[in-house]
């Protein structure tokens, strides 16, 4: 087995978990299923993601059942049935399938995943299924057929509406491509998703206001909206130390977070968290409100991080490795942290301070409520007396008063986390 990262366990063969995960999950929290598709038919520019390119995998194609995608698949089923016998029975919430490329699958294949999760576990009446996808690996078929085997929801990687800002991020699909497959997606009864990416070098404040206005033109339910990351180790990372194009700025950035949160608002969409907005609350993610609310998930696939009940875990990272682990009867988890009641506050105070909905001051220590007078001062949030009525999602369990960020706090949500924690 692989060395555990520094401050990481080596994780039980058989995917074992300890008795206070397994209670954790049974006392309630969503439960989601994220499925990773390690798959691209090429890599852009600008990704980190654990995914692979045909050339990559010494295969010609994603194509054939006998080579590195049917490996994967034949894995993906078995770790499906040995998270049977690690976790108590209990259905399913939301499933997102999330990669690389997905709809490098077909829909067949997809359609048996979803097939052995319900088999294995059951799905609740209002199951959400998501899968991401490319606007130039989709038609109107596929999409069709998509929803034929499950799907409730797609977020299509549309990323920019300007030709030379998808140049930049090495995206390879025409911008009108996004509109022929959100219309495939209305068409097949489909929640649809649009992704943005802003601050790509070269991209003028117009550019990103010209993209903000064709997503909304398009009539998504969801838009997210996320600050590009320059990541060590990938292309783009490389010409900007090579001097070939410049680094993104941050004053950049936040004029154009702004521009976006004031844009899409006025259209009608309500910011949820920090980087996502919907148009009303059936367009919200309930999957990725499961991970800013503390809930439980099994990430199956390579690479793919867990947590249950205080426990988290992630899987060897390349297909071949996690296939063999599997084939061998092994849980493919390469290392796991059983988190201390310090690090959980932690990442509740950060995950929740992010949400519309707020951050409940019960659930801050003394310290943490010391602070928020002078958030306030400084304009950062506002104190409510309980979540605000028509926030989509909001979870109204919780009484008593909440912290909401501002715009400017949202700008700056990490200065307001340090300052609860410090």
């Amino acid at each position: 087995m692989p060395t555990p990262p520094p401050q990481a366990d080596v994780a039980p063969a058989d995917g074992a978990l300890p008795m206070s995960a397994l209670s954790g999950f049974t006392r309630g929290g969503a439960f989601g299923v994220y499925i990773h598709v390690p798959f691209c038919r090429r890599r852009c520019g600008y990704c980190d993601f654990n995914t692979y390119t045909p050339a990559e995998l010494g295969t010609p194609s994603l194509q054939a059942t006998d080579g590195p995608v049917g490996a994967y698949l034949r894995a993906l089923h078995a770790e499906i049935e040995m998270s049977t016998r690690v976790l108590p029975a209990r259905p399913i919430d939301t499933v997102f399938f999330g990669g690389g490329t997905p709809t490098v699958l077909s829909a067949q294949a997809i359609g048996e995943v979803l097939q052995a999760l319900e088999n294995a576990y059951g799905f609740t009446p209002q199951l959400e299924v998501t899968t991401e996808a490319n606007p130039d690996t989709v038609d109107e078929s596929v999409l069709q057929r998509l929803r034929e085997v499950g799907i409730t929801r797609v977020s299509l990687g549309m990323q920019s509406s300007v030709t030379h800002v998808l140049a930049t991020l090495d995206r390879t699909h025409d911008p009108a491509g996004v509109a022929r497959a959100v219309a495939g997606a209305k068409q097949a009864g489909l929640v649809v998703s649009l992704d943005l990416i802003y601050g790509t070098p070269g991209e003028t404040t117009q550019d990103w206001a010209r993209s903000l206005d064709t997503a909304i033109d398009l009539g998504p339910d969801h838009i997210s909206a996320y600050a590009l990351v320059v990541e060590e180790g990938t292309r783009l990372a490389g010409q900007v130390r090579r001097g070939q194009v410049a680094p993104p700025q941050d004053d950049d950035e936040a004029d154009k977070y702004e521009l976006a949160a004031a844009r899409l608002e006025s259209a009608g969409f309500s910011w949820y968290e920090v980087s996502n907005w919907s148009h009303s609350q059936a367009g919200t993610c309930r999957h990725n409100l499961g991970y800013w609310r503390d809930g439980h998930w099994w990430g199956f696939g390579p690479g793919a991080h867990s947590h249950v009940g205080g426990v988290r875990w992630w899987n060897v990272r390349h297909p071949s490795s996690y296939a063999d682990r599997l084939g061998t009867g092994l849980s493919p988890a390469q290392a796991r942290e059983i988190l201390s009641p310090d690090e959980r506050y932690d990442e509740c105070v950060l995950l929740r301070s992010r949400l519309a909905e707020g951050l409940p001051l019960v659930l801050l220590r003394p310290h943490g409520r010391a602070q928020v007078d002078s958030l306030v001062g400084a304009g950062l949030c506002t104190v409510v007396p309980e979540a605000p009525n028509g926030v989509w999602g909001a979870n109204t369990a919780e009484a008593g008063e909440r912290l909401i960020l501002t715009v400017r706090g949202r700008l700056l949500a990490d200065t307001v986390v340090r300052q609860l924690l410090v």
